[in-house]
């Protein structure tokens, strides 16, 4: 009766054990669920989709990001300064940069006022001779009385003349164009030349530019084997 009741008890608590176990493990995945209902939302459903234009604004900030920062010394600074001012002084007045430079400006800025002066004294005859010619033209149009010194002369000899006087005119505009931006492209050349040059880590480069006063044969373009000494201009470069 004893072992009866005992085996009676035993029977009891397992069940109980049992049951406590069951209702643990029906209760977990409950458990589990609500947990992983409360998780946030990944990146990509919280992210806004970003427009074309945004994204490029984007990219270019990232790239500006990315550029490195070259920091120049004062003596380049003050070498590019100089670059600079040579040929905007040009700019403003015709052979101030030459003068800047420094080397042969006294042969170089009468140089330049003498292609000028030359082009425009041109334009000047050439305009006068244009409207002279005009003027003629109107005068027999009109049937009044004109310059003697063109009264023996063609009509189609004349408007041949006008032309020429006319495309001359138009030329030497462009040719004071190129006398000017000549005077500028020296300026800069010459100040890349004299200062850009110099910069080195062990010996500097040195670049001699010179123009002078030199005796040539004119025998030789004539054809004869005399020698015949002309005067002339030379032109020379030296890199060291």
């Amino acid at each position: 009766m004893t072992k009866l009741i005992s085996l009676f008890f035993a029977l009891f608590a397992v069940l109980i054990v049992h049951g406590q176990t069951v209702d643990t493990i029906s209760k977990k995945p409950v458990q589990t669920l609500k947990t992983e209902s409360l998780k946030p939302k990944s990146a990509q459903d919280t992210v806004k989709k970003e427009s074309r234009k945004e994204r490029k604004k984007r990219e270019k900030e990232e790239a500006k990001a990315k550029e490195k920062v070259v920091f120049k010394d004062s003596t380049r600074l003050a070498i590019e300064a100089k670059n600079k001012q040579a040929w905007k002084r040009s700019l403003v007045l015709p052979g101030w940069g030459q003068y800047t430079n420094g080397g042969v400006w006294w042969i170089k800025v009468p140089a330049i006022y003498g292609g000028l002066a030359t082009t425009v004294l041109v334009f000047d005859f050439n305009n006068r001779y244009y409207k002279e010619l005009l003027g003629v033209l109107k005068a027999r149009e009109d049937g009044s009385p004109e310059d003697p010194f063109y009264q023996e002369r063609p009509t189609e000899t004349i408007i041949r003349a006008k032309d020429n006087a006319r495309r001359d005119r138009d030329l030497m505009v462009l040719l004071t164009l190129g006398v000017y931006g000549l005077n500028v492209a020296e300026a800069y050349i010459d100040s890349m030349l004299k200062y850009r040059w110099s910069i080195g880590d062990d010996k500097p480069k040195k670049t001699a530019f010179s123009i002078g006063p030199t005796l040539m044969d004119a025998s030789l373009a004539s054809g004869s084997f005399t020698f015949k000494p002309t005067v002339g201009l030379k032109l020379s470069m030296k890199f060291n």
